[in-house]
């Protein structure tokens, strides 16, 4: 049976999304093509009738995922009642991104699996990145864009590295510590750094 042009676009898009989850949550080599298939109601065999290889389908879902993040961050700074940069860094740093990895940051589920990708990958990853910093780039204190850029990066990588430190936490009180330490010191650390 012949699949219409619409269907094609719409299987594409549901193994695009479920790789874009399922990567976060088990890992680039956690979870093989014919599962990621079957999850989505699909024959492995019909994967190449989307994608030319698990890198595309790595390179895709890693866009995606950026997005869906790019996406939240925006929602939670058009709701903040104040200062934007301390809301993204509790909501980024919150038990709820912490036990949902596979919904959550790329950087903090995949970071050093990331590293080991092919430049397809990365170069996907990097504009998805880039994202993030313009992004950030707004919110962040300093007088010049090239200023609020290092700000921007200084707090991408506090709340990725306090996420990760996290996540590694077998006792749920260091786990805690480390969240709202970070989420408390972030804006507060960026703004210093400004003045520096």
């Amino acid at each position: 049976m012949r699949v219409s042009k619409e269907k094609m676009a719409e299987h594409r898009e549901q193994i695009i999304a479920a790789a874009a989850k399922r990567f976060r949550g088990y890992g680039f080599d956690g979870i093989g093509v014919a599962n990621l298939m079957k999850e989505v109601g699909l024959t492995h065999g019909g994967f190449y009738g989307h994608f030319s290889s698990k890198e595309e389908l790595v390179a895709l879902a890693s866009s995606r995922a950026m997005s869906e993040t790019v996406a939240k961050w925006q929602q939670v700074i058009d709701e903040a009642p104040g200062d934007p940069l301390k809301a993204l860094a509790k909501s980024y740093l919150s038990l709820r991104h912490h036990d949902n990895p596979q919904t959550g940051c790329l950087f903090a589920a995949l970071g050093s699996d990331l590293s080991r990708q092919p430049s397809s990958v990365k170069d996907s990853v990097t504009k998805g990145e880039e994202q993030y910093f313009d992004l950030l780039t707004r919110i962040v204190p300093g007088r010049t864009k090239a200023t609020r850029r290092k700000n921007a990066i200084v707090a991408l990588s506090s709340m990725i590295g306090g996420m990760i430190l996290a996540r590694t936490a077998s006792d749920p009180e260091l786990r805690n510590e480390i969240l709202n330490t970070m989420a408390s010191i972030i804006s507060k650390s960026v703004a210093r750094a400004v003045q520096q």
